[in-house]
């Protein structure tokens, strides 16, 4: 699979259609938890409302923190994380928190285009010289590994697997769109009831 993911974009980058699904792999591995607008596309072009997943929507900076909360609250459990780098801007020093927290299941993928693509596509600080990476790392985050070429996906997607964590992920991809939703659910009590079914291991 990998080999085939192309280089898109005016970046060119590996394109996110391909470079996402390939790195985050079984998603079943995982209980999911996605920032909103790109990477949760990304998810559910995956799988559809996957009972598993919950993705978030007008939560912008959120994903972090409710995942470490969900990772102390099910320690049995491998959490992961997916964001973008908008959104992990906006909330940074969630990671700070997660480090001091302990906490060793739950991986973040930071899925980063450079663009905020929730408010119109503007450059991020990513664009910029700004390294997400360099950052979780000096913060404390004690796994941290930056894939951006195809014969790096496979290791990232062992990295996420890591149970020793918190691990962090830093995806480079194109600043392609992200694939669109069709008929997302937005029923909240709905997607609750299911997400809560795969915590308890109900899948």
């Amino acid at each position: 699979m990998t080999e085939e993911i192309k280089i898109t974009g005016s970046n060119q980058r590996m394109d996110r259609a391909q470079a996402v699904p390939a790195i985050v792999g079984n998603h079943r591995d995982f209980l999911v938890v996605t920032g909103l607008a790109g990477t949760a596309q990304d998810m559910y072009a995956i799988e559809p409302d996957a009972d598993n997943c919950f993705l978030l929507g007008g939560a912008m900076g959120a994903s972090v923190s409710m995942g470490l909360g969900l990772a102390l609250a099910q320690p049995d459990r491998q959490v992961l994380v997916m964001c973008g780098d908008g959104e992990l801007l906006m909330n940074v020093g969630a990671l700070a928190t997660v480090m001091a927290s302990g906490v060793t299941n739950l991986s973040i993928l930071c899925v980063d285009n450079e663009r905020y693509g929730e408010t119109g596509n503007q450059i991020t600080h990513t664009s910029m010289g700004t390294d997400l990476a360099v950052t979780a790392k000096g913060l404390g985050i004690r796994n941290v590994m930056t894939v951006t070429a195809p014969d790096e996906i496979e290791a990232g997607r062992k990295e996420l697997r890591r149970t020793d964590g918190p691990t962090f992920v830093y995806l480079k991809i194109s600043d392609a769109k992200p694939p669109k939703m069709s008929s997302r659910n937005f029923d909240a009590a709905d997607r609750r009831i299911a997400f809560r079914r795969a915590q308890l291991g109900h899948l």
